[in-house]
């Protein structure tokens, strides 16, 4: 590894912390932490910590000695002063004297002890930094150290790539325990400049920013130069299967299958490399990807071991999903058996998380992370990646060796995690994923908004494939090229999504155009086209979706945007009410046709609604026909109220959440009697 140390840029951020007040202390244990946090071989996803002792001012005025350390929801790639909160010195040191510490207690002293209350809780390990004596103290899960670290003799190995540089703690779980384990460690070798903490991680120290980071950088290189010149071993590939069924079939079979009896589905993240194929493909695959967590902190966010599924060979997709369904039997019924012996040795019996895999590995495909949402999933499948890098770096020079079953689960069921189930309750539409053609402007973009923030995955549809990226930028959604008019495009598009988030559960069909004309005296080709968009468009896209709702085996949501011209046709536009009458019956025949899966399909008639399919020279044209101002047009309805795309997306929602409503019509006009279905 390289140092990134710049002094340049470590003034720069000096100078721009303290036009908030921040110390230099504080300013350059944030420039280190991000130059730490940014390396994807040494942090992931809120893991590792640092911090820095120095002085502050309390509420007294008086100057007081504090540590300032990561707090909880924190990630060192993007840390902010914030985001280190300072804790009284002092208090956290003479815990020291103590013989033992509960991890309750231990987060109520380190909370009691804060400067500001509001602050994040401080690190479970704080007081391992405490214990140090250094200013700045650093802890990342180095790949390279946990790769020679995780062996049966990783304790002689570490040794000698170490020597008098890292003193070597063995494997503690986080918190008092370990915290004073490393303050004994530290005293009997006062000149380390780190410690290995054995199948978990590295710290560093130093009298300086620079010089904690740039010992772990150092530290890091000695263990990746032992793995370099070791002759590492290839991971020894098993003979491949023929052609494999593409993800897009894959992930929605998967997807269906782990949502389980509950109905609690998942977003899926895909990952495929050359190194996740031939480490998933390797002839003893069985026994090294599923030997545990790399280092424990993983295992909150991936369990155990993964889920290794059979190969899907192209032309057997329906014996995939058989297979698949059983290996998730045994998986679960396994995760089962691992709870019920462990849970026996505990004092306080602790609750049982759901038993679905947060890893799946598919050879020949490429394996899957799964998760409540999808950055859940992306995180796990991150961890996974690191999982695979750091395995096969182990097995290239020896066997990877996690840590005990027992301890494996003391980390997954740490009380501290279970005081948090059930706090936070999920949105409405969480784990849902949901498609928006014509998703980028007027009805559909207030659409995607209000599925997204009722906790959904958004998909935003569009043939303007620009204005899709900068709406899903704006939400956090993701925006697909679409002409729902070319059967190519919508099967491409699809195929994204599965691919994507591994599934669809809700589909708001919206795209459309309002062509006009004189029926008796239109083109033949106008009402073609007409017809292309406004219903082939939204048979092709109920199919795709179908499709993927099929193979998921738990049920969807079709929703139609058919406006009021299928009930109520207007002056010259036939063009336009036509097809949307057509598509009116579409929604039925879809209620009836796939009811028996589990498909709901509705329909918004709406009218007059302000950014939708209703331009401004409409608009104008039609109020000058009535004699009516805009305004007076735009309201002209029996509550005498303007309706809007929220109004519509709002109601896109309600059916979305109506779990027992389908076939159903609901109008979105401030009341219009002649639009009303009967």
């Amino acid at each position: 590894m390289k140092s990134l140390w710049s002094d340049r840029d470590a003034e720069a951020a000096v100078t721009r912390w303290a036009e908030d007040g921040v110390g230099r202390d504080v300013a350059l244990r944030v420039y280190t932490s991000r130059l730490l946090g940014g390396d994807a071989r040494l942090v992931l996803h809120g893991g590792g910590n640092t911090s820095v002792k120095t002085t502050m001012t309390d509420i007294t005025g008086d100057e007081v000695d504090v540590l300032c350390i990561k707090g909880s929801g924190w990630d060192l790639g993007d840390i902010e002063p914030p985001g280190l909160p300072a804790v009284r010195l002092g208090p956290l040191r003479r815990l020291l004297e103590l013989d033992a510490l509960s991890d309750e207690d231990m987060v109520n002293v380190q909370r009691g002890n804060l400067l500001d209350s509001t602050a994040p809780n401080p690190s479970v390990e704080t007081l391992l930094h405490a214990f140090l004596p250094h200013k700045f103290v650093d802890h990342t899960h180095a790949d390279a150290v946990l790769a020679i670290s995780d062996q049966p003799d990783g304790e002689a190995i570490c040794a000698d790539v170490f020597g008098g540089r890292a003193a070597l703690v063995p494997y503690i779980m986080p918190g008092f325990a370990l915290a004073k384990k490393c303050a004994e460690v530290f005293a009997a070798n006062p000149a380390v400049e780190g410690l290995i903490l054995l199948k978990h991680g590295i710290f560093s120290m130093g009298e300086t920013a620079r010089e904690a980071y740039e010992r772990m950088i150092e530290l890091t290189t000695l263990a990746e130069k032992r793995l370099t010149s070791a002759r590492p071993r290839p991971i020894v590939t098993a003979p491949k299967s023929g052609d494999i069924a593409p993800v897009s079939r894959v992930a929605p079979i998967l997807r269906g299958l782990v949502a389980g009896d509950e109905s609690k589905r998942m977003i899926l993240d895909f990952r495929a490399t050359p190194e996740i194929l031939d480490f998933i493909g390797g002839a003893d695959a069985e026994r090294y990807a599923q030997a545990g967590p790399v280092t424990p902190d993983h295992v909150i966010r991936t369990k155990p071991k993964p889920l290794i599924v059979a190969a899907p060979p192209d032309g057997g997709i329906d014996g995939f999903a058989a297979e698949a369904a059983r290996a998730i039997g045994r998986f679960r019924a396994d995760y089962g058996a691992y709870f019920e012996r462990n849970n026996v040795r505990q004092a306080t019996p602790r609750i049982a998380l759901d038993p679905m895999p947060r890893v799946i590995m598919v050879p020949g495909l490429g394996l899957f992370g799964l998760g409540n949402s999808a950055k859940a999933a992306a995180v796990a499948a991150d961890l996974a990646e690191t999982t695979v890098r750091v395995v096969a770096q182990a097995e290239g020079i020896g066997t990877f060796e996690s840590i005990a079953e027992p301890d494996i689960f003391e980390i997954e069921y740490w009380s501290l995690e279970q005081a948090k189930l059930g706090k936070s309750a999920e949105k409405p539409l969480a784990r849902h994923v949901v498609a928006v053609t014509g998703g980028a402007s007027g009805i559909g973009r207030a659409t995607a908004r209000a599925f997204r923030a009722q906790g959904a995955e958004v998909a935003i549809l569009d043939r303007d494939e620009a204005a899709a990226r900068d709406e899903a930028a704006a939400i956090g959604a993701i925006a697909i090229a679409c002409d729902v008019t070319d059967a190519g495009s919508v099967a491409g598009a699809f195929d994204r999504i599965a691919e994507t988030f591994g599934g669809l559960d809700i589909l708001v069909s919206n795209a459309g155009a309002a062509w006009q004309g004189r029926i008796g005296e239109v083109d033949e080709l106008v009402l073609r086209e007409s017809f292309e968009l406004n219903f082939y468009g939204h048979q092709r896209a109920a199919q795709a979706a179908v499709r993927i709702m099929r193979a998921q085996g738990a049920g969807g949501v079709l929703l139609f945007n058919t406006s009021k011209q299928a009930i109520n046709p207007g002056a010259d536009f036939g063009p336009y009410g036509l097809p949307k009458a057509a598509t009116l019956f579409l929604m039925r025949q879809y209620a009836l046709d796939h009811g028996a899966d589990g498909i709901r399909s509705n329909a918004v008639n709406a009218d007059r609604i302000r950014s939708g399919l209703l331009t401004d020279e409409m608009i104008h044209t039609r109020s000058k026909a009535r004699g009516l101002s805009r305004s007076d047009y735009m309201a002209g309805n029996l509550l005498g109220r303007e309706v809007t795309a929220a109004d519509v997306a709002r109601a896109f929602v309600d059916l979305a959440l109506a779990e027992k409503t389908t076939g159903a019509v609901l109008t979105v006009d401030g009341g219009n009697i002649a639009a009303a279905p009967r």
